[in-house]
């Protein structure tokens, strides 16, 4: 489609469908542009984009309603990609850095914040690991014969573990199990650390080899969580009062939202920024919803996803926004963790 009239009409008719719900005639469409022709020629040019699928009748007398395909052309050439204003800007910000918090919170926040305003759902992933390495181990006192194995990764996620052993753990003890397990770990894949290589990395431990064994079976159960991804969910009963949801369609994005593994791997196998329209996700479940994601970083790299799933009669140009902005503020607040 070239850029002439026929896409100021096409946006106008989108977005008078998703600010009304209702169908967009010839006069809507004069009185929300400053196109200067007739009823006549807005007709005209209404019935072309229903003839090139980007519109469609619903009835004989009534406007036009927007396509899957017509969607998908705004989107992606017509709609303003602007950040949030500010009071949106300020809530997220609230939200998120209420209180220090780990990656995990953060993330829950974040889901939290986007499904207030979006009225629709929102999820948030923790990065995928298969890459990710051991950043940082730590160990800290909690009685005279117990203490936490901390984990940070280099993805910014972090885990930890208690442990106990018969023996006291002194001060000196602990200093020592972070200096000898930082030495052996840091830097290693955590999808290398098996029972197999920690086997071989007590044996070269020495004396300190008696002592640590507990240590190192707490190190091991962090790394294993720290494999998971963990997906947050928050506002899935908004998509109960969805005007474009019926009841059925409802449950069958719920189902979907049930259904951690494949929601994770459909998010965190996204491009930096998208919105899927329908079947482009790829989900039978999401035929009629549409699915706004964007990655956040750590260290740079891509790591896990923000999201908004939701009908497809949705304000695009907002969500947007607010998903891409709960991102940054989301790589910020990790990246400030991993930096401490």
């Amino acid at each position: 489609m070239e850029h002439t009239r026929k896409e100021k009409i096409l946006s106008a008719v989108v977005e008078s469908f998703i600010r009304t719900g209702e169908p967009t005639g010839s006069k809507a469409v004069l009185s929300a542009t400053d196109l200067p022709v007739s009823s006549a020629t807005v007709r005209s040019e209404l019935n072309a984009l229903d003839m090139e699928g980007y519109l469609v009748q619903p009835h004989t007398s009534a406007g036009r309603i927007p396509t899957k395909k017509g969607y998908r052309y705004y989107i992606d050439n017509l709609m303003a990609k602007d950040a949030p204003d500010e009071r949106v800007r300020e809530h997220i910000e609230r939200v998120i850095r209420s209180t220090s918090a780990s990656p995990e919170v953060i993330l829950q926040r974040a889901a939290k914040a986007l499904a207030e305003l979006t009225d629709a759902a929102a999820v948030t992933t923790t990065p995928s690991s298969q890459e990710a390495r051991v950043h940082r181990i730590r160990f800290v006192s909690t009685g005279r014969h117990t203490a936490m194995a901390v984990l940070i990764t280099s993805n910014g996620m972090v885990q930890s573990k208690l442990f106990r052993c018969d023996f006291v753990l002194t001060p000196e003890l602990l200093a020592m199990y972070d200096k000898a397990l930082n030495d052996k770990f840091a830097g290693i894949r955590l999808r290398d650390i098996n029972k197999a290589f920690l086997q071989s990395s007590a044996s070269g431990l020495g004396d300190l080899t008696f002592f640590i064994s507990d240590a190192l079976m707490a190190l091991y159960e962090t790394v294993s969580q720290a494999m998971k991804v963990s997906v947050t969910v928050a506002g899935s009963t908004n998509l109960l009062f969805c005007d474009g949801y019926d009841l059925n369609g409802a449950r069958d994005v719920l189902r979907f939202l049930s259904d951690s593994e494949r929601l994770a791997q459909l998010l965190n196998n996204s491009v930096e920024s998208r919105i899927y329209l329908g079947t482009e996700s790829s989900q039978k479940e999401l035929q009629d919803s549409a699915a706004v994601v964007s990655r956040y970083d750590i260290a740079g790299q891509a790591a896990g996803a923000v999201a908004v799933i939701g009908p497809l009669r949705m304000d695009y140009k907002t969500v947007f926004s607010q998903v891409k902005y709960t991102s940054i503020v989301v790589s910020q607040a990790i990246g400030e963790i991993l930096d401490q």
